[in-house]
């Protein structure tokens, strides 16, 4: 029998000291995508479970807890991911017929997690542009989530990007089932040469030769230039390069203190974009901290294919790259029935300190906060003094 303490494995609490990082952290990027025009939306943790999966594909449908409601009998699903809700938000509830900017904040649950130490609850915070298919949308979203991580002063970042259209270009015009598809990019995720050999063997030759093209199309600057001489001169990847090129040349001048880099074969959440993605990493870190990118075709299966960017990201994950930061200073006061201290801690609250208030026979406690000041008995008058 187990404990009754005992949690779900890769499920924890968050303690007081690192609750109190994350949620000054989600504050301030709420904050800062409110600076880029962005409005805050709170989708609900349940749906019904088709509209919840809509679109998404089958990685999104593996890590999706399901359950039966009580009430009507049908199906639901708790969230794995906010970004289908935000597209139903937005062709139906709000159904605006021009630019939509929409941020969100709020815990999703997955089947498993991530990596060996991953949480199943992530919290994911993340922005998107509804109604803009140009890629002034596109710098936009990458130009929020760069000063979002430089926000929260992480600043030793390396930003790659590919486009979905790249290898949709290759296997143009040829019929390939849905599994070896699947396969295919998880051969380019891997980089293995030999699984994508035997899997493109019975392809035309040129586009064998870009998909292994493809495994070795990572790095600098000069992998746009390498592509353009490897890939085949299809109108998908003359655009994607081209779209590539533009925005990195923007970043570059924005940023210049931001790595950039391209990984042609990095097809991370490959059925759910369709253009230009982009993954962010910190220097600390192997796992990328934001992933984003275009996916036009979210809102169709609500009836409103609309032009759509956006990027996500966990703050459960991303708090550990942030320097810490210095805890507030508050100010220490003893309990007691006078009138007049108990207004005097009113009113400094009410001008935004912190005040602790000892309760008796815990005299010595209150070091868990920052304490520089106390609030004491002067001349009959309740004083805040230096401690």
């Amino acid at each position: 029998m187990s404990s009754a303490w005992l949690l779900p494995e890769h499920i924890a609490d968050v303690l007081p000291a690192q609750a109190r990082r994350i949620e000054e952290l989600r504050r301030d990027l709420l904050d800062g995508a409110r600076g880029y025009g962005f409005e805050l939306v709170m989708p609900p943790l349940l749906e019904h479970i088709e509209s919840l999966l809509s679109g998404t594909g089958r990685e999104l449908d593996l890590k999706t807890f399901k359950l039966v409601d009580q009430l009507s009998g049908r199906t639901l699903g708790v969230r794995a991911d906010t970004t289908s809700q935000v597209a139903r938000i937005d062709a139906h509830l709000l159904n605006r017929h021009g630019v939509t900017r929409l941020c969100y904040c709020g815990p999703v649950l997955h089947t498993r997690p991530d990596g060996l130490h991953g949480t199943r609850e992530p919290l994911q915070f993340g922005a998107e542009i509804y109604g803009h298919a140009g890629l002034e949308a596109d710098l936009e979203v990458q130009e929020l989530a760069l000063d979002s991580l430089q926000r929260a002063g992480v600043t030793s970042l390396t930003l790659d990007m590919g486009d979905a259209r790249i290898v949709r270009g290759l296997l143009a015009g040829l019929a390939v089932d849905a599994s070896t598809v699947a396969q295919i990019y998880a051969a380019l995720a891997a980089k293995d040469q030999a699984a994508m050999e035997s899997l493109s063997v019975q392809f035309p030759e040129s586009t064998q030769q870009g998909l292994r093209a493809l495994l070795r199309l990572y790095g600098g600057e000069d992998v746009l230039q390498a592509a353009r001489s490897a890939l085949p001169a299809h109108p998908l990847i003359k655009a994607a390069l081209d779209d590539l090129a533009w925005l990195a040349q923007h970043l570059r001048l924005a940023y210049p203190d931001v790595r950039i880099g391209f990984d042609l074969a990095d097809l991370s959440g490959y059925a759910y974009y369709s253009g230009a993605r982009f993954a962010v990493y910190d220097a600390g870190s192997s796992d990328a901290v934001v992933r984003g990118g275009r996916y036009d075709e979210v809102g169709a299966v609500f009836g409103r294919n609309r032009p759509a960017v956006g990027f996500s990201m966990d703050l459960k994950q991303f708090v550990l790259l942030t320097p810490q930061r210095v805890m507030r200073p508050a100010i220490r006061a003893p309990w007691g029935e006078d009138a007049g201290l108990r207004a005097a801690i009113r009113r400094l609250r009410e001008q935004g300190e912190s005040v602790v208030c000892i309760l008796p026979g815990h005299e010595h406690e209150g070091e868990e906060f920052a304490c520089d000041r106390e609030l004491a008995a002067t001349n009959g008058q309740w004083l805040v003094r230096a401690l």
